[in-house]
């Protein structure tokens, strides 16, 4: 599975990523994609590297007391050691999803939203917003574009557009110049990851109407 992705992330979301700049939501669909692609997790890692050797450049020359290493560790020691729980076994959702969603697919609140279409809200910071998608097999999703940027990545099942066919680990990048309609693979439910920093431009009327209260 992780030689099937075709659609990565770009070099500046991996950047971001690296240098703690993304809203909480692009944070959690970047770490989301990583856990399932090699490529973009060698190239963070990389972006990684770069920020470590620019921090020890810019700390050359500050000195640390001569017990700050003893005095970290003795902190450590003090602390009460907690045993994670173990996380269920889920093949849909990766493990930072999961974190967020609290178990697995069965844990997550569903909300209708028209045509058979669903949706979970998750928590994250205001600045972005994050939302699991259900959209059934042959299912289509209504004609918007943009207002901001839009990632979408696939969990289970795909979907086609006028851009391409999205599978498992794919991300599509929707910027305000990209209007679709996205449309589910009759072969299986699909289940995405979606982000934004912007509402939607929805072409139709009834989900225009209907924006405001779906948080979309």
């Amino acid at each position: 599975m992780r030689d099937t992705i075709r659609h990565h992330l770009t070099d500046e979301l991996l950047m971001a990523y690296s240098a703690g700049t993304l809203p909480e939501a692009f944070s959690l669909m970047v770490a989301t994609h990583l856990s399932l692609c090699d490529r973009c997790r060698a190239q963070a890692e990389s972006y990684d590297a770069i920020g470590g050797c620019v921090l020890e450049e810019q700390a050359q020359g500050v000195e640390m007391e001569q017990d700050a290493l003893e005095a970290t560790m003795a902190l450590i020691a003090k602390g009460t050691p907690r045993a994670m729980p173990a996380r269920p076994a889920c093949k849909v959702l990766p493990a930072p999803l999961q974190d967020y969603v609290g178990g697995t697919v069965d844990e997550i609140r569903w909300r209708p939203v028209g045509m058979g279409v669903k949706q979970a809200i998750l928590p994250t910071s205001r600045d972005a917003s994050a939302r699991l998608l259900f959209i059934p097999a042959g299912a289509a999703m209504p004609d918007h574009g943009h207002k901001g940027m839009e990632l979408t990545m696939v969990l289970q099942g795909a979907f086609s557009d006028e851009i391409d066919r999205f599978a498992r680990g794919d991300v599509e990048i929707a910027d305000p110049e990209l209007e679709h309609m996205p449309v589910a693979d009759i072969g299986e439910d699909c289940i995405c990851l979606a982000v934004t920093d912007a509402p939607l431009r929805f072409n139709s009327l009834i989900p225009r109407l209907v924006q405001p209260f779906l948080r979309i």
